[in-house]
């Protein structure tokens, strides 16, 4: 169930009470942009009255303030076994959602990304409140800078906090085993990859899962395209702690389910100040401020610092994360690059953003995957890890990477990702709509072309949705090939299965008439017409030609030459956009067929570009937004193109 904190409610309504009707409607509307993303980075999947009934009988639940280097106390929550037999190893998340129940309430759930068969294995729990969040004390930040060298006690980061949290558990609690695991998925995954830096030498395997890395490129912005959706997100993490916490309400009425007309009425993003946030959201401000990747944007990016990483690590992700795929790529690759000696595993499993703790992550909107996978994945593989690393027990045959192979649906094992026995190749688009692994002859007409009208952007979905849709990354993209404004490139029919493994890049020649432009570019698997439904496709849809989305990303235009420095476009003059795509682990079976999507806009997901370089999109104005024809070539001089890796059976 999607929910909103009553705490968000409370603050509007008193900071609102003696203020205009006006206002006050300008308040409901802000609920319903708090919640449109707020709902997308928290779960709250409860456990079972059984699982609680267990913990209130075999676990003590204590709360205590833990002191940091600075002299500011961390709100922790501590479930610990009552069994005082044995010792046992702790397992701690750091979250800036909260750690509820407070008090007295053991009504502990099980969001946080465990399962219950982790109560049963006995673990000391330690979930806590991150410094300046709900009942911590202190001041807090996204993405709070990491400080490499600290010289003083005043030099404090979310590594330093976690390291004094591990050093005062290891001392403070009776039976313990000496030894301290992390996991956290989103935001704690994140933070749990801060711990890993510089870690407590009793940490000794952590999980940092779909963990933000770089907001420029998940979560807010997609190579620098601002995601609407997360707007938010901001707002809700922006609001003043309150003490007493006061707990959940029922969602709020939100009067227009329809996203796609509620945001186009909210015009250009620099309505959001104007009629919604004014300076009471610290972030949303900064984040307008800063468009580019300036060094507001660097300095918040985790990824420089995953340097020699001395605890065992399991990075996990989704294939249909629509919030952090690029965090959980990038955050393995680092380890990898940054900690040769390191103890790096991977897993992918067909999942949206946490869908492995919260899903049995069979199947995705109308696509089935045949079996349970999140079941697989916690059974055979994060509750052994733990066990392995923190309890020496059982043995841990888990691969370097465990990905699930969309398309063909069946776990596979490698000892590195992405895979040796790969073959590069590049599929050319041609004339006609044509995609083929064989260049393009000399004789071909050179460029398709299509009309760009930000009043009437390409929608991403077209179910009517408030937020981010949970399935729209296996969407079926039939409604957008039939729009005039997205070109559609596909292969001739299969005559043999094509496995897609590891990362892909697009690498296009354009041109447009305006002097900026978006650049969304899909993958899609085009289902023969004789694909049966299956027990998930709803009502009203046929698999029968469907096109599945594989992978999709977007650029913003101006980036194309430097993410930090954005230039306008000449109109008529071809540039390059090359845009990674991510990684893909995908079969395109016999009979099907490989297609390839390109647009301008993807609404109400990323935000309109207005087409005319305004120097920032936030303070962008009505009169800025213009139609534009835009170009995507594929002749001899100027071929566009996909560049895929064929993993070799």
């Amino acid at each position: 169930m999607n929910q909103i904190p009553k705490l968000i409610v409370k603050y509007i309504i008193i900071s609102h009470n003696t203020r205009s009707v006006d206002a006050v409607k300008n308040s409901i509307l802000r609920i319903i942009l708090l919640f449109g993303i707020f709902i997308g980075h928290v779960n709250i999947t409860e456990g079972s009255n059984h699982d609680t009934d267990y913990l209130l009988e075999n676990y003590t639940k204590l709360e205590v303030e833990i002191p940091m280097r600075d002299g500011v106390k961390l709100f922790t929550v501590i479930y610990t076994p009552k069994d005082n037999s044995e010792s046992y190893p702790i397992l701690y998340n750091r979250t800036p959602y909260n750690v509820a129940p407070y008090g007295e309430d053991y009504g502990f759930n099980f969001r946080r990304g465990l399962f219950p068969e982790f109560l049963r294995e006995k673990f000391i729990f330690v979930f806590q409140d991150v410094r300046g969040r709900f009942m911590s004390e202190g001041t807090y930040q996204h993405m709070a800078p990491f400080i490499a060298n600290k010289n003083s006690n005043s030099d404090v980061d979310e590594s330093s906090d976690a390291y004094d949290t591990i050093d005062w558990l290891i001392k403070n609690l009776e039976n313990n085993n000496g030894r301290a695991g992390m996991w956290g998925i989103s935001y704690p995954g994140y933070y749990t990859s801060c711990a890993a830096i510089d870690a407590h030498p009793a940490l000794k395997c952590v999980s940092p899962q779909a963990p933000i890395s770089d907001w420029f490129y998940d979560d807010p912005h997609h190579h620098g395209a601002f995601f609407l959706l997360n707007m938010g997100f901001f707002a809700a993490m922006d609001i003043p702690r309150q003490s007493p916490y006061q707990d959940w309400l029922e969602p709020y009425d939100w009067k227009n389910p329809d996203g796609y007309d509620f945001f186009m009425k909210l015009g250009p993003l620099s309505n959001v100040k104007k009629y919604f946030f004014g300076d009471s959201i610290a972030f949303w401000n900064e984040l307008a401020k800063h468009p580019n990747y300036d060094q507001f944007w660097q300095d918040r990016n985790i990824l420089p610092h995953l340097k020699d990483i001395k605890p065992a690590v399991l990075v996990v992700g989704g294939w249909y994360d629509a919030e952090d795929l690029y965090g959980t790529f990038k955050t393995y690759r680092s380890i990898e690059k940054n900690s040769p000696n390191g103890n790096n595993r991977l897993v992918i499993g067909p999942w949206i953003h946490g869908g492995w703790a919260r899903t049995d992550g069979d199947y995705l909107g109308n696509v089935s995957f045949e079996e349970k996978t999140s079941l697989y994945y916690r059974h055979q593989i994060e509750l052994p890890f733990f066990k392995y690393y923190l309890k020496d027990e059982g043995s841990l045959d888990v691969a370097e990477g465990t990905l699930f192979m969309t398309g063909k649906n069946e776990w596979r094992e490698f000892d590195q990702w992405p895979p040796k026995d790969v073959e590069s190749k590049k599929l050319f688009f041609h004339e006609e709509g044509k995609l083929s692994f064989s260049a393009v002859k000399s004789t071909e007409q050179p460029f398709d072309e299509f009309v760009s009208d930000p009043s009437k952007p390409v929608p991403y979905t077209e179910e009517t949705a408030f937020g981010m849709t949970k399935e729209y990354m296996t969407d079926d993209q039939r409604f957008a090939a039939r729009r005039p404004d997205v070109l559609v490139f596909e292969t001739d029919v299969l005559d043999e299965e094509v496995i897609l493994a590891g990362p892909l890049m697009a690498r296009l020649k354009v041109s447009t008439t305006g002097t900026d432009a978006d650049w969304v570019v899909k993958l899609i698997d085009v289902y023969p017409s004789d694909a049966e439904d299956n027990a998930h496709t709803r009502p009203g849809l046929k698999m029968a030609g469907y096109q599945q989305m594989v992978r999709s990303e977007v650029i913003r235009g101006r980036f194309r030459n430097s993410y930090e420095h954005p230039e306008p476009f000449k109109p008529g003059k071809v540039e390059d956009i090359n845009l990674e795509l991510q990684d893909v682990l995908h079969c395109f079976k016999k009979g099907h067929k490989i297609m390839i999507q390109v647009q301008s806009t993807w609404f109400p997901l990323v935000d309109r570009n207005p087409q005319k370089y305004v120097d920032n999109i936030f303070e962008a104005l009505p009169d800025d937004f213009i139609k534009a024809t835009h170009k995507v070539y594929h002749s001899t001089k100027n071929q566009s193109f996909i560049e895929v890796n064929l993993l070799k059976e």
